[in-house]
């Protein structure tokens, strides 16, 4: 199923320039170690699924990039910024060869799929 998304042409130009200057710092933190390394999951401290992921990669002896931004009770703008910029909604966001995977789910099919690398 195709995820809806509000087309562009329906958002006003000061609307998209908000959106892409909105924790741009940290977008292009994500982005850079996205294009830079194989895996890189990006997660928060006290969320048990990226620490589900992250128990994962290290057991399968991959490594892998980890970036943390705040907890539950801290940077969630940071991490709306991310959430704009990939369009998925919870986290860990694990990007595996600069593809958004998915979270510790999608990681676990992979693995139990023999196709986690």
């Amino acid at each position: 199923m195709e995820p809806l998304s509000l087309d562009r042409s329906k958002v006003a130009p000061a609307v998209r320039e908000k959106v892409a200057a909105f924790h741009r710092d940290v977008v292009e933190e994500v982005v850079a170690a996205v294009h830079k390394d194989h895996i890189v999951v990006v997660g928060m401290a006290q969320n048990p699924f990226v620490k589900k992921a992250r128990k994962r990669l290290a057991a399968a002896k991959l490594p892998f990039t980890y970036l943390e931004y705040g907890s539950y009770f801290s940077q969630w703008k940071r991490r709306l910024a991310i959430k704009l910029w990939a369009g998925f909604p919870t986290f860990p966001m694990v990007f595996i060869d600069g593809q958004l995977i998915g979270g510790a789910s999608e990681l676990a099919r992979l693995e139990a799929d023999g196709q986690l690398r």
